[in-house]
């Protein structure tokens, strides 16, 4: 099984897998406030935190780390953002050119990077440990204080799955495209401006066509299957036992923990 995209379920029997999506779902968003509240030594305990969940969902190391692949060619560049471009000490044996890497840039391209790889692997394992229609049904139910905004709380919970859902389904189309592509001769590592603009576009092109076709044929099922507005009911109704308000509770105060110090 190809366990490296971002958004795919893996069934597998672990105490993470049986818990009820909403507390799932707010341990991820609390992990990610706790993420973007600390700092170097904070992260390695996040880091602990997250390894920690994922062999508790036994999933192996491997898996999650592949789930990063697909952004670390836009990461990489914000590190060299950060690095080139942070104003501050200038680091002696590394001079390129009129651009100077300095200590505040490592130190915060570093950071942050470290920051964006966590949260992507957090969201990695929330969608490797629950399906589409759990996320859904847990979304639903914690919006649903939204409703006296006149606002549909399972409207905004089928949004956020059917993008989660695409995910998984773009990557696809993008590997489908370039092998095509490449079988009909495109160069993809061209080493002037102009050839390289030209493979973003050889790429981009029938990737949006793709996507939007696939729109298109989501939109039919679900107009064929009958699909309103509003307020739905499901098979199986979430219910929250004792040991899922204790766990919601202590990712509470722990969360206000961090961020309060």
């Amino acid at each position: 099984m190809d366990m490296y995209r971002l958004g795919q379920y893996v069934y597998l029997e672990s105490p993470v897998h049986r818990l009820d999506p909403r507390v799932k779902l707010i341990a991820v968003i609390a992990l990610s406030i706790i993420i973007l509240h600390v700092n170097l030594m904070g992260l390695t305990t996040a880091s602990a935190i997250a390894l920690a969940i994922s062999l508790l969902a036994r999933l192996s190391l491997g898996s999650v780390l592949k789930t990063l692949r697909p952004v670390l060619p836009f990461f990489c560049c914000l590190f060299l953002l950060y690095i080139f471009f942070t104003p501050g000490r200038p680091l002696p044996p590394f001079p390129i050119g009129p651009m100077q890497i300095t200590y505040e840039g490592l130190n915060l391209g570093i950071l942050q990077v470290w920051k964006f790889l966590l949260l992507v692997a957090a969201a990695s394992i929330l969608t490797m440990t629950a399906t589409q229609s759990e996320i859904t049904m847990g979304l639903e139910r914690l919006l649903r204080p939204i409703r006296v905004a006149g606002i549909s709380s399972h409207d905004v919970a089928m949004l956020l799955s059917l993008a989660l859902r695409f995910m998984p389904a773009l990557l696809d189309e993008m590997n489908c495209v370039s092998q095509a592509q490449l079988a009909r001769g495109a160069n993809f590592n061209p080493r002037h401006l102009s050839g390289k603009i030209r493979a973003i576009r050889y790429l981009a092109v029938p990737l949006a066509i793709n996507i939007f076709r696939r729109c298109d044929e989501l939109v039919d099922a679900m107009e064929a299957r009958g699909y309103q507005q509003g307020h739905r009911t499901y098979l199986r109704e979430l219910v929250l036992s004792r040991s899922d308000y204790c766990l919601i509770g202590a990712i509470i105060i722990l969360s206000i923990a961090v961020v309060a110090g």
